[in-house]
């Protein structure tokens, strides 16, 4: 079934409103399973092999096996966007361990339910809006690098957030800044860029990688290293980063500005990097 607005499940693409999955799949009874999102730019699949890396581990960490190969994935994933009229996009994928009898224990020889859709991606040549964060104290379980489904306590602090008028929850776990419900964190302090370590307490982000990439290309002093609260309060610049949001500089944390309240210049530098790098992709040069 072909048009614009397919979706795929189970192995079939087809409109999103004939998509339906049993009320016994373990993602809607237990929030078990795991997902991913990959933006699309000029109908090319951004850091693809990335997002199939951490894929893979998520599926690991849940002892769940991968249904499909790389090379199956992006087949799949290619002509969901090409049934969605290219261009830019934001796949979304979620893979749960099926339908089964409601049992925490593992269910023996059940298919995993598969599920990808599309949704555009509006791509600005703008700035992005600054953002306004909050921190709050991280009450989410201990293995925060798996992508996992199961988002109830990022849906309450992002909503503790928006109660607040900010746009954006900054979590701290033992007085360690770890992330934001959706977003990973860098702080810019005399010069120095520095985003919290990969580990069980954090997602390890694409764009999050990809920013600190382009640190080193472009000589900016970066490191990943533990951000204590009081960080915030003394940077001089904070972004956050998403593969759907990119680079985002906050400019007001618990309602006082960020040094002068404004997108700060480091910020601005690698925003001009990283668009460099998504249109050299976008038109298909190595970046």
């Amino acid at each position: 079934m072909s048009g614009q607005g397919d979706v795929y499940l189970n192995g079939e693409f087809m409109p999103l409103a004939e998509a339906k999955v049993s009320v016994l799949d373990r993602g809607f009874i237990f929030g078990d399973g795991i997902y991913e999102v990959i933006p699309v730019y000029g109908g090319r699949l951004f850091r693809l092999a990335h997002h199939l890396q951490r894929l893979d581990q998520s599926l690991q960490a849940i002892h769940l096996a991968n249904p499909l190969s790389h090379p199956q994935w992006q087949t799949l994933l290619e002509e969901l966007v090409r049934r969605n009229g290219g261009g830019d996009q934001s796949l979304y994928l979620q893979l749960t361990r099926g339908v089964s009898a409601r049992d925490h224990r593992f269910p023996l020889n059940t298919p995993p339910t598969l599920f990808a859709m599309s949704t555009p991606l509006a791509v600005s040549a703008e700035a992005p809006a600054p953002s306004h964060a909050i921190t709050v104290e991280d009450i989410r379980w201990q293995l925060c690098h798996i992508k996992s489904i199961a988002l109830l306590p990022n849906i309450l602090l992002r909503q503790q957030a928006l109660e607040a008028g900010a746009d954006e929850a900054i979590m701290v776990r033992d007085g360690a800044v770890t992330e934001g419900t959706a977003s990973n964190i860098f702080v810019v302090r005399d010069g120095l860029v520095t985003t919290p370590p990969t580990g069980q307490l954090l997602l390890p982000g694409i764009t999050r990688d990809l920013v600190v990439e382009l640190c080193q290309r472009h000589q900016i002093p970066c490191q990943e290293q533990r951000l204590d609260e009081e960080a915030l309060r003394q940077a001089d610049e904070i972004w956050l980063t998403s593969s759907t949001r990119e680079i985002v500089p906050v400019v007001e944390l618990n309602r006082q500005p960020v040094a002068n309240g404004r997108p700060g210049p480091i910020w601005g530098e690698i925003s001009r990097h990283y668009q460099a790098y998504k249109q050299a992709f976008r038109e298909g040069r190595e970046a």
